[in-house]
């Protein structure tokens, strides 16, 4: 376990650096402690240059029993106490052409019992199809070495995981999305895992690079709000990591800094037929293979 948490750590400090280079900005670094057990360290960035918030959170937390969101699938595991560990991102670019992303790979222990769990996924405000398919090749080629099996498997459960059903709706484009994960033996599950952390910035950079110099008004920046509106319904409603942070008690400033600075809502709005905004609803919100 303790060769996970040096990963996680090692890994959130390659990529605030890699961040603090594209901004020119500096992170702000947290530490916290856990009354019941653990603690962490929450790098933020806030108003930069090139972001609009970003948070880059190692945790490991322990506790007396499993929280309901942690034993949901695994009624056995209730109960038990646990050891559980993460690294969790997400960035949200003040340009509105830049997407939104989210990134977190994690490990659990209970008892005899441990698993693996992860992911990235996109969050595009207008779409562009050569973001989306570099994304979604970068994603295919951290599953690589793992078997070819995976990355189909964890994409189509990142499209069932990251979708608002009360809006009938995908959060993003989605990516690849994984839980459990305790397969072969604990070498090759924490292999999958590292690789998946360890391709983020691949994933992310080149697309935030095409971006970021894009010009934009008031128009993009209203819809960018609306929709990250769409972002904190699901963080707060269906998230997993949000619900195992305030249910074991975790730190709220760091679980929450996945929220954006700023979003709206509009009654029953909807996008002007032929726009932009329409296409992001009809070419890009919804499942299709981008590879």
């Amino acid at each position: 376990m303790q060769a996970v948490h040096e990963f996680l750590t090692g890994l959130q400090a390659r990529i605030v650096a890699a961040l603090e280079a594209a901004d020119g900005g500096r992170f702000r670094t947290d530490a916290w402690q856990r009354t019941e057990g653990g603690g962490g360290i929450t790098r933020i960035l806030e108003e930069g240059a090139v972001f609009e918030r970003a948070g880059v959170s190692v945790s490991r937390v322990q506790g007396a029993a499993l929280p309901p969101s942690a034993t949901a699938s695994r009624p056995q595991l209730a109960g038990r106490p646990y050891d559980a560990m993460g690294l969790s991102l997400v960035l949200h670019p003040r340009n509105p052409y830049c997407p939104t992303v989210h990134m977190n790979v994690r490990f659990f222990s209970a008892g005899d019992a441990w698993w693996f769990g992860g992911g990235m996924d996109l969050t595009p405000y207008y779409g562009f199809a050569e973001d989306a398919r570099h994304f979604h090749t970068t994603c295919r080629d951290a599953l690589a070495a793992s078997g070819a099996e995976y990355y189909p498997r964890y994409k189509r459960w990142c499209d069932e995981y990251f979708r608002l059903r009360h809006r009938g709706e995908p959060r993003g484009i989605g990516g690849i999305f994984f839980d459990d994960l305790a397969d072969q033996d604990f070498d090759f599950s924490f292999a999958l895992m590292r690789s998946v952390g360890e391709h983020f910035l691949d994933a992310y950079l080149p697309i935030l690079e095409r971006r970021k110099g894009l010009a934009y008004g008031e128009r993009e920046r209203g819809f960018q709000a609306y929709r990250r509106g769409r972002y904190v319904e699901f963080n707060l409603v269906y998230d997993r990591g949000t619900l195992f942070g305030l249910q074991s008690g975790g730190r709220t400033e760091s679980i929450l800094m996945s929220m954006p600075p700023t979003a709206a809502w509009r009654y029953d709005w909807k996008p002007q037929p032929g726009s932009p905004e329409e296409a992001l609803y009809k070419e890009f919100l919804v499942a299709r293979d981008w590879i």
